[in-house]
């Protein structure tokens, strides 16, 4: 195994071979920022003159560059430092996380795995928060490629089911050597690998279980602004269909992420839209808890008049006014595994690649056997 020629400093300590001082050089230049990754190295021929050294000594050197990953050649164009330049096992790895919101619902939980992780490989972490907004998502892409501050992104998308001005910007970090992997959502719009629950099957099992309970007049709300929302919905009506049950577009409710916490405004649109409905399918545990709310307030009981399913199996489900059914989300395993994929791919260790959890539903007190439909 060849050994490694070590960094700046332990080099200046010994006398170091010629080679080594264009490797000691290149070094300190990353060290400093005057060269990043694609950034172009001088010529064979310019290094010569610098150093005042032979082909023979500029070529031992960038073949040692190569072979540490740092740099990569290029046919006909020349040498560079490599776009997705590897990290060795003692190297800091500054990972960026990007999320929508942090304190609340199950972001928490997110960045507890992620942290499990990363603190247990001597990663630093840095975590950003868009508040669901495309403005300041733009800004912190931005951010991220002028500061070339960070190895890798694990983000959140805003808004996914929305097209989105950004998408050019996340191009632009994979081309500078900063891997992206998107957690919770992904953008449908570009091609890069996410961590989440499998929605479509989430919102599958959610209105399967409920006409497994005898349901056949099943309402839904859902998420407008994210894909999330639309492969929620999308699965919801495959059980339907998959039971010959029409799709009843006057019971479906679409809401987007500013009008969530606007729904008891909207109360007598909900409960009209709702009329004559057995089940309700909800996004999320949040519309789920609001709208068990909303109904108690009108006198209409849960489960006894309506059966209500959520999804995400957060706080909000446990303990609530009447405890949720619903479908598990693993956010803090979807966090465990967004961070070692990264630190994998950084590391040389692995590749980025889609995973998507499978639905799990725990089963409470806010649904009933409907008997005299069965």
């Amino acid at each position: 195994m060849k050994k490694d020629s070590g960094g700046p400093a332990e080099r200046a300590g010994r006398s170091q071979k010629k080679y080594e001082t264009i490797v000691s050089w290149v070094h300190a230049q990353l060290d400093s920022g005057s060269l990043v990754c694609g950034s172009r190295l001088p010529s064979e021929k310019d290094l010569m003159e610098q150093f005042q050294v032979s082909r023979q000594t500029v070529r031992r050197a960038l073949e040692e560059l190569a072979s540490a990953g740092i740099t990569e050649s290029r046919r006909g164009s020349g040498t560079y430092i490599a776009v997705n330049r590897r990290k060795k096992p003692g190297d800091t790895v500054r990972i960026a996380v990007m999320l929508t919101h942090v304190d609340t619902y199950i972001f928490p939980a997110i960045v507890k795995g992620i942290e499990s992780v990363l603190s247990g490989k001597g990663c630093m972490l840095q975590i950003s928060m868009t508040d669901n907004a495309v403005e300041k998502e733009r800004m912190l892409l931005k951010d991220f490629i002028r500061g070339q501050t960070v190895d890798g992104l694990i983000a959140e998308p805003v808004k996914s089911g929305l097209p989105n001005p950004n998408l050019e910007l996340y191009k632009e970090l994979e081309n500078a050597g900063i891997p992206v992997l998107f957690i919770n959502s992904f953008y449908r719009d570009i091609d890069i690998p996410h961590v989440s629950l499998d929605d479509r099957a989430a919102g599958y099992a959610a209105a399967k279980h409920l006409l497994d309970c005898g349901h056949r007049k099943i309402g839904g709300i859902f998420k407008s602004d994210d894909g999330q929302g639309h492969l929620r919905y999308a699965g919801y009506t495959r059980a339907l269909m998959e039971q010959d049950i029409r799709v009843r577009g006057g019971k479906i409710i679409w809401i987007d992420s500013d009008e969530i916490r606007e729904m008891e405004e909207e109360s007598a649109r909900i409960i009209k839209r709702l009329k004559e409905c057995t089940a309700c399918v909800c996004y999320n545990d949040e519309i789920a808890y609001r709208l068990v709310g909303i109904l108690q307030s009108a006198g209409i009981a849960v489960p006894g008049d309506i059966s209500v399913v959520g999804i995400d199996n957060s706080s909000l489900a446990q303990f609530g006014p009447v405890p949720l059914t619903s479908i598990e989300n693993p956010a803090e395993e979807l966090g465990r595994t967004a961070a070692e994929l990264m630190v994998q791919k950084i590391r040389g260790e692995g590749v980025l690649a889609t995973r998507e959890f499978q639905p799990r539903l725990v089963m409470r007190n806010s649904v009933r056997v409907w008997s005299e439909l069965l």
